[in-house]
C-alpha cells in the first residue's frame, strides 16, 4: 500500500525501508503490531517475506527525512 493512497502516511513497508538490519524491520514490525496499526494476519506476511526474502526485498533503503518521489 503506498503511503498516497493513505493520504500521504508513511506505510508499515516505508518504516521497514529506513532499517538497516533485519532485527531493526523486525521490531518495527512488532511495534506496529503492538499498536494495532497493522493487523496480526498483515504482521504475518511481513515477516515471512522478512525471513524468506530478506529486507531490500521490501525495496531500496531509504535515508530517514528523504521522501520518495510522487509517482
Amino acid at each position: 500500500e503506498k503511503a498516497a493512497a493513505r493520504g500521504g502516511y508513511p506505510t508499515a513497508v516505508d518504516f521497514i525501508r529506513l532499517c538497516e538490519t533485519k532485527e531493526q524491520a523486525a521490531e518495527i514490525i512488532d511495534y506496529l503490531e503492538r499498536r494495532k496499526e497493522i493487523t496480526g494476519e498483515y504482521a504475518a506476511r511481513l515477516r515471512e517475506q522478512l525471513n524468506r526474502h530478506g529486507l531490500r526485498s521490501f525495496g531500496k533503503r531509504r535515508k530517514p527525512g528523504v521522501q520518495p518521489a510522487s509517482p
